[in-house]
């Protein structure tokens, strides 16, 4: 099963420099947006994982190539995907208006304590759900 959760997005004037173009942070700011709700579409909200569990994901390392501009008032769709969940969870996330690539995301998130920040393995349910998730990663060309 190729588990990829979808975001749709409109690209807002705040979103673009001066000349339409979106600004280059606010592809991160989309991705931790589609992250938490792919997260919340298989029912692990991140409230409940500091609720019920006292830790919670950081992002420990993220690399961001970008290939085309989105551009004020476009749609764009960011999905996500998982490829490995343990002490740390692996993702892909690709940026797309329609079906032209505009951005990619390689992003490792780390679980830490919510008291230490010490880094901790992920609690289950929340482990075997992203597990069951998880595919294959795909070749950046």
């Amino acid at each position: 099963m190729d588990y990829a959760h979808r975001l749709a997005i409109r690209v807002y004037y705040e979103d673009t420099d001066a000349g339409g173009v979106t600004y280059h942070a606010n592809y991160l700011r989309w991705a931790e947006r589609a992250r938490t709700e792919a997260l919340r579409d298989i029912g692990l909200p991140h409230a409940d994982m500091q609720r019920l569990h006292g830790c919670f994901m950081v992002v420990r390392r993220v690399t961001v190539e970008y290939a085309r501009p989105a551009r004020l008032d476009d749609e764009v769709t960011v999905i996500t995907r998982i490829h490995r969940a343990a002490a740390s969870l692996q993702l892909s996330q690709e940026v797309r208006r329609g079906e032209e690539r505009l951005a990619w995301l390689d992003v490792t998130l780390a679980c830490v304590d919510a008291a230490s920040l010490a880094p901790r393995r992920l609690p289950e349910p929340w482990l075997g759900a992203l597990r069951a998730r998880i595919v294959l990663p795909e070749t950046t060309p």
